[in-house]
């Protein structure tokens, strides 16, 4: 009995619903994704059963962490740097602050998180991109008054982001570990200027939400 010959043929797939879909993922995961902002020193938040979200535009961010000694310990005079999410807005800020040459501005419109002191500013920015990211952790926006000033250096900035975005929202971002004192001393240079309002930002921890949420059914 002779061989059956099966006629052989190809097997053709469209691929192009699959591309479409891909293409589709790659456009939304693009348009949703946040960039994490390079901080000058790493800080991990408090844990907090809030789950209130802290806006995404608009927010002037305080970033507050403890300077540590020589032993690694918090001495407990914290550093203070900021962040704002408008480059657009944040030019005119630096214009109502200080005076900056224009290669001066665009290298500190190009840094993620500002914290020199307004007198090293300008000698700050003149530096290498390595150079500032090591003494950047250094520095830190003064708390303490200047003869002859109404305004804190810290205060300068909020109330300049405040006349430029009077709608700005304010958010205080601080280690677990940084002196309450420290924390305090903001709040204190915030309420001198009658800004009372402003996000704490805090990580969710679960376990003290169980416990609370446990605690309020009984």
């Amino acid at each position: 009995m002779g061989k059956v010959k099966i006629e052989k043929k190809d097997t053709w797939i469209d691929m192009t619903p699959m591309s479409d879909v891909m293409t589709l993922l790659l456009t939304f995961f693009m348009l949703t994704s946040t960039f994490v902002k390079n901080e000058p020193v790493k800080v991990n938040t408090p844990g907090s059963v809030s789950d209130m979200k802290v806006p995404e535009n608009g927010v002037l961010t305080v970033l507050i962490s403890p300077e540590k000694g020589a032993n690694g310990q918090p001495t407990g005079n914290g550093q203070v740097f900021m962040s704002y999410d408008n480059t657009n807005e944040l030019a005119q800020i630096v214009d109502m602050v200080t005076s900056l040459s224009p290669e001066q501005k665009k290298t500190f419109l190009a840094e993620s998180t500002f914290g020199a002191p307004l007198e090293e500013l300008a000698g700050y920015l003149a530096k290498p991109a390595k150079v500032r990211s090591e003494q950047l952790p250094k520095m830190g926006i003064p708390l303490d008054s200047i003869q002859g000033q109404e305004m804190t250096e810290f205060q300068q900035w909020v109330n300049a982001a405040r006349q430029v975005n009077p709608k700005v929202r304010i958010a205080l971002k601080s280690d677990a570990k940084t002196p309450y004192g420290t924390v305090k001393k903001v709040m204190s240079e915030l309420q001198d200027m009658d800004e009372s309002h402003y996000y704490m930002i805090t990580q969710l921890d679960a376990k003290k939400g169980a416990e609370a949420a446990s605690a309020k059914e009984e």
